[in-house]
């Protein structure tokens, strides 16, 4: 395409560890951008970071996973490579997205300031990370239980895709109605409209 610019190492270099770790390096580039923006975004709108991460920065980083699962589960007859996909993908973007940076963080303020100087510390502020924890972990059980049902019901097709269109259906509604209920529940808690 003409105009547009491509960073791409060859795949043949260095068993194609090159590339990966250019593709790697562009991924963080576009995420900081992303995160930057959101955050920019939330203040505008006078929207706290935690829930701009939940909202924006999430349909950021989970639509092009989606788009991927949806071309995997059109491609298998089981819908294995699209959860597999789509969860571990998330999982990266969990472990990897808040381990690296808080790793980093921890040992940039363990080697810069005196071992008993507060600021040698890496304190979490946010207190609503292990409620969103808890939250997500209930509504992934809640998805991966109901799966678990359309995969051996015989009233779903004995298949997590396909089957039954009316139970299809009522699937995606229960699955649609927990991803609301988790970003009500998580943004309330923010505003310290609920408590725990």
């Amino acid at each position: 395409m003409e105009g547009s610019v491509r960073l791409r190492a060859p795949a043949h270099i260095a068993s194609g560890w090159l590339c990966f770790c250019v593709s790697l390096g562009v991924i963080a580039m576009v995420t900081a951008i992303i995160g930057d923006m959101a955050s920019i975004l939330g203040q505008l709108l006078g929207i706290k970071d935690s829930v701009t991460a939940i909202t924006l920065v999430a349909l950021g980083t989970s639509l092009p996973d989606t788009f991927a699962s949806k071309v995997a589960a059109m491609n298998e007859d089981c819908a294995d490579a699209a959860i597999g996909n789509i969860t571990g993908s998330n999982s990266v973007n969990v472990f990897l997205g808040l381990g690296i940076p808080w790793v980093i963080a921890t040992l940039y303020k363990y080697f810069q300031y005196a071992p008993k100087d507060r600021r040698s510390k890496f304190i979490v502020t946010d207190k609503s990370l292990p409620f969103t924890i808890a939250l997500y972990s209930i509504a992934a059980i809640a998805t991966l239980l109901l799966l678990t049902w359309r995969r051996y019901s015989v009233a779903a097709g004995k298949a997590e895709l396909g089957g039954d269109p009316k139970i299809k259906k009522i699937c995606a509604i229960v699955c649609f109605i927990l991803w609301l209920i988790y970003l009500v529940c998580a943004s309330l808690y923010a505003y310290d409209i609920i408590k725990f």
